[in-house]
């Protein structure tokens, strides 16, 4: 069975930090794909950063220069480090695991809030 847990979110004030952490099992994690995807109230889900298989990164424009995602292969984690966080950062947000061959292995965490205000 298999599981995409985030964690680390929470309440930060503007100009603030905050590092998500998605655990995945029950997958080979090094085949997969991993990304952080968004969701504000009343807004669409959109891409916040991806990671490939070698390590090559993909941002959203909202989100460059202050976002970093990483990934550990060996513990079967990504990580998005947030820096300079500003309001409109303000959402869930979700952990995707994307097989690289196989279309229907695509796993969704089930979200961690984030919420940055003073």
């Amino acid at each position: 069975q298999v599981h995409v847990v985030e964690s680390g979110g929470g309440l930060v004030q503007p100009g603030g930090s905050l590092r998500l952490s998605c655990a995945a099992s029950g997958i080979v994690f090094a085949a997969y794909a991993m990304g952080w995807y968004r969701q504000a109230p009343g807004k669409q889900r959109e891409l916040v950063a991806q990671i490939t298989l070698t390590a090559t990164t993909n941002y959203g424009d909202s989100v460059k220069g202050r976002f970093t995602i990483s990934r550990d292969n060996a513990k079967n984690t990504v990580y998005l480090q947030m820096n300079g966080l500003k309001p409109e950062d303000t959402a869930v947000y979700y952990c995707n695991a994307a097989h690289t061959a196989v279309r229907s292995r695509d796993y969704w965490g089930q979200g961690t809030q984030v919420t940055v205000s003073s």
